[in-house]
């Protein structure tokens, strides 16, 4: 069954559950959420359960049976997981191939050799952003740390004039690229074009990614001044393998996915005729399953077969790469759940109508609410798919473009300012080897240029097309 038919059915399924006013739906919003960010700051509780409970007491103090508010969160969360569980998979399976075959060992070694002096940094940008395409924000982190710090000591660099650049090149990718979760959950919510979505995130991209990298890495360096400490040099994953595959090769089965992605994009603006044959081919080729699924396959020849991986160990990679992202579709599937609970107590129409009222632009409007989430809770999945819940109905009307662009005003907002409640700001700190304050001078202050100006570019880019 398709994503599209499951919503269908969800749509048929649930009736609006609640005919609250907007004061007290007002009310309801903050309460659920604030059930949220207590369960996940304060009692430390998964964003799975978190998400769950606040689900329910939103239907709650909206005024809706129980039993209605179960159905609506379990209709979203089935819906969401329809549409983009798959696609979480294949990209982590995508990106363990990458990391144990030494395909992510070769890109950077490749770029290092060419780069040198003030080239560094920017080097250290493009090796993050073609590696942060397929792996998780976690993922990246722990696979590129170990170069982080030995290009810094080998180079006699400033570790804030290496790390900046390459934690800004994986958090772009992480909060407006496709095949991340929190995009595609949020192209899911408000049905927008994923090939349209993809080659604006890109464009919205370079120049945030420039900015908040090498650029402002010059100041970080100044502010927190700290050689790469030696106890967080881990190994690194090819240095046990015999062989591994070519840089060429490499980078050709990352972009793969992106190219037949925006080739379908490009044909639909070029073509415009769902009825033609060419069309209806790259419909299929350029659809997310099929282009990830493609690199998948393709990756196991170009990089695990290159690597020297038996079937075997090729069948182990694949399985090892699923069992970490369960906790990440758990909360995805939750976060689903939330947002149909939202639409279906009349929340989304409420937005829509205060929006009018107050003449609120819809982009400004969803980039302020996935910052206020991302603030409290902390998480920049669980900020964008709330946010997409809730500005979901504003995209009705909007034209495709438009719509990608929600996307991505929603993925900057959802990259504010990460402090103490987010789990990769202990993670920069512990790596890095920074104290609290350090951390908030150099990767808060990082999430926060990329959120301004990915913010402020989707604005302008509104006002043009």
């Amino acid at each position: 069954m398709t994503s599209l038919s499951v919503e269908m059915l969800a749509a048929d399924a649930v009736e609006p559950i609640t005919s609250a006013g907007h004061a007290q739906l007002g009310i309801a919003v903050l309460a659920g959420i604030a059930v949220i960010v207590l369960l996940i700051t304060k009692f430390k509780l998964h964003a799975f359960l978190a998400l769950t409970i606040g689900s329910l007491a939103l239907g709650a103090f909206a005024g809706a049976p129980l039993d209605k508010a179960i159905a609506s969160f379990t209709a979203g969360l089935g819906s969401t997981v329809a549409g983009v569980g798959v696609l979480i998979a294949l990209g982590a399976i995508l990106g363990k191939l990458l990391a144990d075959s030494g395909g992510a060992d070769q890109i950077v070694d490749t770029i290092l050799a060419k780069a040198g002096g003030r080239s560094m940094p920017w080097a250290m940008v493009l090796i993050a952003s073609v590696i942060g395409l397929p792996l998780f924000f976690e993922v990246g982190i722990v696979l590129l740390i170990p170069v982080v710090l030995m290009v810094a000591k080998r180079g006699n660099y400033s570790l804030m004039r290496i790390g900046i650049p390459a934690l800004a090149g994986l958090s772009v990718m992480h909060g407006l690229i496709p095949p991340h979760p929190g995009p595609l959950v949020a192209i899911d919510a408000v049905d927008a074009n994923l090939g349209i979505t993809l080659a604006l995130g890109v464009l919205v991209a370079i120049p945030t990614v420039i900015i908040a990298g090498p650029v402002f890495s010059k100041y970080a360096a100044k502010w927190v001044d700290i050689p790469a400490p030696e106890k967080m040099m881990p190994q690194r994953p090819s240095e046990d393998l015999e062989k591994r595959p070519g840089f060429g090769v490499t980078v050709a089965t990352v972009l793969l996915p992106v190219v037949m992605m925006l080739a379908k994009a490009l044909v639909d603006i070029i073509v415009d005729n769902p009825e033609h044959t060419v069309q209806r081919v790259f419909d299929v080729i350029g659809s997310p399953l099929i282009a990830l699924l493609a690199a998948v396959i393709v990756g196991m020849f170009t990089l695990g077969r290159a690597a020297g991986f038996t079937k075997e160990r090729l069948s182990t990679t694949v399985e090892k790469s699923l069992a970490p992202i369960a906790g990440v579709l758990m909360i995805v599937g939750a976060g689903g759940g939330f947002k149909q609970t939202l639409i279906d107590s009349g929340v989304g129409q409420m937005v829509l109508e205060i929006s009018k009222d107050w003449s609120i632009p819809a982009l400004l409007l969803a980039w302020l609410i996935a910052v206020v989430i991302r603030l409290a809770t902390g998480s920049a999945t669980v900020a964008t798919i709330s946010a997409a819940g809730l500005v979901a109905p504003l995209a009705a009307d909007m034209s495709t473009t438009h719509t990608a662009l929600l996307v991505l005003a929603i993925g900057a907002g959802s990259l504010f300012f990460s402090h103490v409640n987010d789990a990769g700001f202990w993670l920069v700190k512990e790596y890095f080897g920074m104290s609290v304050g350090q951390t908030i001078k150099t990767w808060s202050v990082m999430e926060t240029i990329i959120s301004v100006v990915a913010g402020g570019l989707v604005l302008l880019l509104s006002l043009v097309i």
